[in-house]
């Protein structure tokens, strides 16, 4: 269990062996390793699920035998070109287009959607812009859909719209809305050669309260990941829709509610199932899941347009640790390489495990093993970075968790969403780091380690030692956090002789 630590001074971080190295995480079985030299990665920040005019609306046909007509403009409004331009504007290198709509999609987002795409590549070159969609999820709610760039990029999105939406038949087929047939799905694309990636979208947006979950299960993203480890990777930690408390001028709506979590609702601006201290994702990583969050807009209708959102990059960012290539920045998020922030909280956060004699080191996404009995060192260096943000504040990172929990290996209970084990190691303030500019630095030890575990990180700008439940009305600028991916730190078999 790591639990024995040692703090070390803040004034020893001035030593210069105690810089952050950047180096590849460990190779995970079944992961295909990125051929990018580490050095030439750097945090990157994105967006997966961003809607464009393309996710259609539907009118009812007159005729009662045929299917109803796509309205263009329907579900969200801004075209791809658009969104892409505005995401450069607000800091993002890349972005996925993530439309949806009803029967016979696949077509529209074929013949017309990807058009645009390639246009708005071209137009926009300085942000990679994936293909990809919100899959309307058979036995769920919705998650992104995110393809290998390619020649064949059009047609293999395509296929899987066409054969796996469970909107996209006419008359609705319930065979298509089954566990079962979602499982079939994802090994499907889990055999592809180079398989997409699926991430769970606002996966507790219709849960009744906390604790009992709607449209997604415990139980069912197990089986995701189970069925397809290189497909199945994640959830979104944040939703999109933040802006649902604020109006258009600016101002607070009273009756707003961040994310749309109208029962359950978010804290700190954040999913119950990664926001619980020892909940659900602290359940998952307990068993050794590689199971990242990531954040996102979920973009359709401005804010200051009527609509509930900010625009790609305007409030929630997902950096992924990567060179500047599709391949690279798709191996970042199936490797977890990735941090997620509110608000440009922050811009940078580097994590370090490292052993004994310091040359064995992991970063966020990556695996530690060591001899059982062993010493940790844990670096953390986090960008707090200076100026206003798109919100016109100036945020501050007010406190940094380091958080730590056993792997225990797989639950015997498929539904479990806690880790009794997981735990608030130290908490981090401005008297405890030391601070270069906009670089904050710290660094914890973990003595005598002898379980196998992980430790994550975590930061916000206000003074609740947990997020709270968002209230209604709440203004999004003035609660922000951040939440890294964790590291794995492994007890290795002893050796004999």
């Amino acid at each position: 269990m790591l639990v024995l630590v040692s703090a070390i001074p803040a004034a020893a971080l001035a030593h210069p062996g105690h810089g952050v190295v950047a180096v590849p995480p460990a190779a995970k079985p079944g992961k295909t390793a990125s051929p990018i030299d580490p050095a030439k990665r750097q945090w990157l920040a994105g967006d997966h699920h961003v809607h464009s005019w393309y996710s259609a609306g539907t009118k009812p046909s007159d005729d009662p035998t045929k299917p109803p007509t796509l309205v263009k403009a329907g579900d969200a409004v801004n075209p791809i070109t658009t969104n892409a331009r505005m995401a450069k504007r607000h800091g993002l290198s890349w972005m996925v287009a993530t439309d949806h709509g009803g029967p016979n999609h696949s077509l529209m987002n074929r013949d017309e959607a990807y058009p645009e795409l390639v246009r708005s590549r071209r137009m926009t070159p300085d942000v990679l812009q994936f293909w990809g969609m919100e899959l309307d999820t058979p036995a769920a709610e919705h998650s992104s859909v995110i393809v290998p760039r390619s020649a064949g990029e059009r047609d293999a999105l395509y296929a899987i719209e066409r054969d796996y939406n469970r909107r996209e038949p006419w008359p609705a087929d319930p065979a298509r809305d089954t566990e079962g047939f979602m499982l079939d799905a994802l090994r499907q694309l889990e055999a592809q050669p180079k398989p997409p990636l699926v991430i769970a979208n606002h996966p507790s947006r219709t849960a009744r309260e906390v604790g009992a979950y709607g449209a997604y299960s415990p139980a069912e993203l197990r089986g995701w990941n189970d069925t397809a480890p290189q497909v199945a990777v994640g959830m979104e930690g944040a939703p999109g829709h933040q802006a649902a408390s604020l109006a258009a001028d600016g101002g607070v709506r009273a009756d707003g509610e961040r994310g749309g979590y109208s029962r359950a609702p978010t804290m700190g601006g954040f999913d119950q199932m990664t926001a619980r201290l020892g909940g659900f994702w602290d359940s998952m990583l307990g068993e050794g899941r590689r199971f990242w969050i990531t954040s996102t807009s979920d973009s359709h209708r401005h804010y200051t347009d009527g609509g509930h959102d900010f625009w790609p990059g305007e409030y929630s960012k997902t950096y992924v640790k990567a060179a500047r290539t599709y391949d690279d920045v798709l191996d970042g998020l199936r490797n977890g390489r990735v941090f997620v922030t509110l608000g440009d909280l922050v811009s940078a956060v580097d994590v370090t495990a490292s052993g004994a004699d310091g040359r064995q080191r992991a970063e966020i996404g990556g695996e530690l093993k060591v001899a059982a009995g062993s010493d940790v060192t844990i670096v953390i260096r986090v960008r707090d970075p200076k100026g206003v943000n798109f919100g016109g504040v100036s945020p501050e990172v007010a406190r940094i968790d380091l958080i730590a929990g056993d792997v225990t290996g797989p639950a015997a209970d498929r539904s479990q969403d806690s880790n009794s084990s997981t735990h608030v190691v130290q908490r981090f303030t401005s008297g405890t780091w030391v601070r270069d500019g906009q670089m904050l630095s710290m660094i914890h030890v973990l003595k005598d380690v002898r379980r196998s575990g992980y430790v994550r990180v975590r930061g916000t700008s206000g003074n609740e030692l947990e997020p709270l439940a968002d209230e209604r009305g709440e203004n999004p600028w003035t609660d922000l956090w951040f939440y890294a991916n964790p590291i794995f730190i492994t007890i290795a078999p002893a050796t004999s002789g």
